[in-house]
């Protein structure tokens, strides 16, 4: 048998506050790690906090709002950047700890623009080096006002102590052909990044286990009207302390069923151990990588090129 333990954190960040949420990572990677946790994983955009206050506060879209301008400029100074002395203390700890991470961050990238944030993952393996470096392809909705277009060069699957995994955000999980160009790879593991995992989230997920012969484990966020932004109104309706984000991170077999529940509404690392040789067993009737996979009909090239330099 080949076994890997995974940790899924549903632990709140320190929305809008780097600092303190690389700490409050840290943390939970060391409890993880204590656990006997191999791979620990963060949801989307949790370096530092999901923006779902966008879909909330009455005024957060209005064109040219002060206010709005003021959160963008502090999501920036907030947002995690691949070369800096943030991601290098993440490094370390999984180094020092022997862990395997995937992070979901907004990531400030000046090199190649100094005013665009990205929806991104990184994958860290338990030497601390960064392997792969996803940013999210397309911006959704509302999303759209913070965030840029991400590029193919990573999609790919990264090698965690034998195990091949692989990672997308949120709808992506949607778009077809991004599935595919990861099934291709041989992904044993892949990482679902939502801000949180409602029920169409859970379709996806369990969907895209059953696609691709896959664990999938879905990570979703905890966000409080209390945490929103200080500039921007609440709707009269919510109370500071309704969750506006609940979680929902569960872990999914490679036949689409359950592992591990949803779990809503609560703050705490969701531990599973995964059988990877169960991926054998459930391929005998479907492999879209190969016996049902017609490749003399399709073909799927993929441009993994990074747009601009890190």
């Amino acid at each position: 048998m080949r076994k890997i333990n995974i940790a899924i954190v549903q632990w709140a960040p320190e929305h809008l506050d780097l600092d303190k949420s690389i700490e409050k990572g840290l943390t939970a990677i060391e409890k993880a790690s204590q656990a006997g946790a191999d791979l620990v994983v963060f949801g989307e955009t949790w370096f530092s906090g999901y923006p779902a206050w966008l879909d909330y506060s009455p005024k957060a879209a209005l064109w040219d709002h002060p206010p709005m301008k003021s959160v963008f400029s502090r999501m920036m100074q907030n947002a995690l950047q691949a070369d800096s002395k943030e991601m290098a203390r993440l490094q370390q700890h999984a180094k020092a700890l022997k862990v395997n991470l995937v992070l979901g961050a907004t990531e400030y990238a000046p090199k190649i623009s100094r005013g665009t944030l990205f929806n991104s993952i990184f994958f860290i393996d338990q030497k601390g080096v960064i392997q792969n470096h996803h940013r999210k392809l397309v911006p959704t909705y509302t999303e759209k006002m913070l965030y840029g277009h991400g590029d193919g060069h990573g999609l790919n699957a990264v090698d965690f102590d034998g195990v091949s995994v692989t990672g997308l955000v949120c709808w992506e999980h949607w778009m077809p052909l991004s599935r595919q160009a990861l099934h291709d790879q041989g992904e044993e593991i892949h990482v679902a990044l939502w801000p949180k995992v409602h029920e169409m989230h859970q379709v996806a997920s369990r969907q895209y286990a059953f696609e691709g012969r896959c664990f999938v484990l879905a990570a979703g966020q905890m966000l409080r009207v209390s945490d929103f932004p200080e500039e921007l109104d609440a709707p009269v309706s919510l109370k500071p302390k309704d969750w506006v984000l609940n979680g929902g991170s569960c872990v999914i077999g490679p036949d689409g069923k359950y592992l591990i529940e949803p779990v809503f509404d609560e703050e705490k690392i969701v531990f599973a151990e995964l059988d990877i040789t169960r991926i054998q067993e459930e391929s005998m009737t479907l492999d879209v990588t190969g016996h049902y996979q017609r490749p003399d009909v399709f073909d799927l090239q993929v441009n993994r090129k990074r747009k601009g330099s890190d």
